[in-house]
């Protein structure tokens, strides 16, 4: 009788194997350092197949990028009840947020250090996540805003600088979670403590306005 023949892994479980193994290496070693040899290695597939499915290691990271930045995106939308209050929906935000980056460092790593700094393509893919998830956090701010002011065409602009500034902060903290070992929870906490007391007087009409400037003295 001859040998049993095992059965084959469909493509796409395969790849996300490679995938998988992909991130993990990326994330720690970096773009450079990493090489398609130990990829292999590590998703137990040769070299040669990683190359028939992912053409190159810049398509393979390219792939990586796009993985992760999709997981984000959805963690962060499905953590959101939109029929909440503005200060619960932004904490909802805010902890699925750290919630995914906590539990994915290496996703995280490959999207917030080693995409942005070895240029393009790469950044422009991790530009496109972040300006989804900006222009999520708007409409979420947005919405409290005009609520709050009972005018539905307060102009998007009035909260877009917010949103940014919000998105950057998380980005900033997430590192520091991950190096520290803060919470998703304490990382979010953190957050609200700093940000939701302007965004709180701002929907109480209540915004800090910069003192009038006072002319230099000529000489």
């Amino acid at each position: 009788m001859g040998a049993v023949k095992t059965k084959r892994m469909p493509r796409a479980v395969r790849e996300q194997q490679m995938l998988e193994a992909a991130v993990r290496t990326f994330g720690r070693r970096g773009y450079m350092a990493a090489s398609m040899d130990e990829i292999a290695e590590l998703a137990g597939v040769s070299k040669p197949l990683v190359y028939l499915y992912l053409n190159s290691k810049e398509d393979l990271f390219t792939a990586c990028i796009r993985r992760e930045a999709a997981a984000l995106t959805a963690a962060v939308r499905a953590g959101v009840r939109r029929d909440a209050p503005a200060d619960r929906q932004l904490w909802e935000g805010l902890q699925a947020f750290f919630t995914h980056t906590g539990q994915n460092p290496d996703g995280w790593s490959v999207l917030h250090l080693q995409a942005r700094t070895h240029g393009e393509p790469f950044a422009g893919e991790v530009a496109t996540m972040r300006a989804e998830i900006v222009a999520f956090v708007t409409q979420l701010i947005l919405a409290a805003a005009r609520e709050a002011h009972r005018d539905p065409d307060l102009p998007e602009r009035e909260v877009a600088g917010l949103a940014e500034a919000l998105v950057g902060a998380a980005e900033a903290l997430a590192d520091w979670a991950n190096a520290t070992g803060v919470t998703a929870r304490e990382a979010a906490a953190t957050l609200m403590n700093f940000a939701w007391s302007g965004l709180g007087n701002m929907m109480a009409g209540r915004p800090w306005t910069p003192p009038e400037a006072t002319a230099q003295p000529s000489g």
